[in-house]
């Protein structure tokens, strides 16, 4: 089992990013955060009961639970593997940090939206951003169509890739997997609405903590990966005054952490998100981020996604720097 902050450890973080490149997310090799799903739907069903305090009671409890039982399940696996035979260890470790990422998921979602956008069909471009959102669908055109894919991509660099590096480095794949247990119950019991705002209420809130600095450490690198795209790529960014007015936006998004990412695309792209969504026919009205200096079109999810690539590789780059500064420094100490 490897440590943290060693060399080790950062290779087979690598080694997972490239796997996940290649490899994905293959349905027919069973994912750990599914399973974790199941645990978390089994249990809400038996404990989101009672009075309110109860409830939130029960809820602190499941995150306790889930996010402590990933962590100690994933130690202890590697910790007997590693007695076994080290080898057995490290591979294992290796598939379960490529189970944390979603890089090529995300955009493999994303340009599935785009083909059908690109030939007009609005229908399968429809069809295809409902798997990835909650929003409805059915009525949007092509602007609202970029939108909802823009936002789904930038708020998803965080969690689907540069959150699980950021627990990745810190703690390797036990700490990882934790990470994505505090997503996964978010994603499944953190609502604001009459079933869940109490019960849901922990893992809202350790979910909001987990992301503050990966979200702010995003949206610099989002800056960084934009000025690099317009320095050598023929790709046109809006990057003067964009960190002044991600600063400005990101505050206004319901989520303490989305929109960083989400404020600097739009400020990049020089496009306005937010607005009006529409959930099962309920309307949610969201503040707009960014500047409609132009207007939305599909071509704005491919620069969405180079800056989603961009972003995460500086991420990487920067951490493993900050990593060897620090260890170098400790080291000297010592």
């Amino acid at each position: 089992m490897s440590a943290p902050f060693d060399l080790t450890g950062i290779i087979l973080i690598a080694l997972a990013i490239v796997i996940d490149l290649i490899v994905g997310d293959p349905r027919s090799i069973p994912h750990p955060v599914v399973l974790v799903g199941r645990f978390i739907s089994r249990f809400e069903q038996l404990w989101n009961r009672g009075t309110a305090q109860q409830r939130r009671v029960c809820g602190f409890l499941l995150t306790l639970i889930v996010v402590g039982g990933v962590w100690s399940i994933s130690w202890l696996l590697l910790a007997v593997l590693t007695q076994l035979h080290p080898g057995l260890a490290l591979v294992a470790e290796l598939w379960l940090l490529s189970t944390t990422l979603a890089i090529k998921g995300l955009g493999d979602a994303a340009r599935a939206v785009v083909e059908p956008l690109t030939k007009g069909d609005l229908p399968a471009a429809r069809q295809a951003l409902g798997m990835i959102v909650g929003r409805d669908t059915h009525r949007l055109d092509e602007a609202e169509i970029t939108r909802g894919t823009v936002e789904t991509v930038a708020e998803n660099t965080v969690d689907g890739i540069t959150a699980p590096l950021f627990f990745a480095l810190i703690g390797g794949a036990p700490l990882a997997l934790a990470y994505k247990a505090v997503n996964t119950l978010d994603s499944m019991v953190g609502y604001k609405n009459q079933r869940y705002a109490d019960f849901g209420f922990a893992s809202a809130k350790l979910d909001d903590v987990a992301n503050w600095v990966p979200a702010r450490l995003t949206a610099l690198c989002l800056l960084l990966a934009g000025l690099l795209l317009s320095a050598f790529t023929v790709l046109p960014l809006r990057w003067k005054g964009a960190l002044r007015g991600t600063c400005r936006d990101a505050p206004r998004h319901p989520s303490p952490n989305a929109g960083w990412p989400e404020a600097m695309v739009a400020r990049l792209l020089g496009v306005q998100l937010g607005g009006t969504n529409f959930y099962q026919g309920v309307v949610s009205h969201r503040a707009t981020l960014g500047e409609p200096f132009e207007t939305l079109r599909v071509a704005h999810i491919g620069a969405t996604i180079r800056l989603m690539h961009g972003a995460w590789l500086l991420f990487m780059l920067l951490s493993v720097l900050v990593m060897a500064g620090l260890m170098f420094i400790l080291r000297g100490l010592l």
